[in-house]
């Protein structure tokens, strides 16, 4: 299994932070660039739409999963 990785962001003009372990890192930077969106813009756009009771690294996660489910291909 994959080591959880934190990574740093700023959104919105404030710094935050998310842990993913690297397939699900790999995965949300092909689909930003899919989408061409940088991988920032992405991110913010999850945080945006996240119910204010999940944490951003699992809305994260459950958007690179939805994207999976959905069919889209990377």
């Amino acid at each position: 299994m994959s080591a959880v990785e934190k990574r740093s962001v700023t959104i919105r003009g404030h710094r935050t932070s998310y842990s993913l372990e690297k397939p699900f890192y790999d995965d949300l930077v092909a689909i930003a660039a899919a989408r061409q969106l940088t991988l920032a813009a992405l991110v913010a756009e999850v945080d945006e739409t996240r119910p204010r009771d999940t944490n951003l690294s699992s809305a994260l996660r459950l958007h690179v999963l939805d994207w999976a489910k959905r069919g889209t291909h990377l």
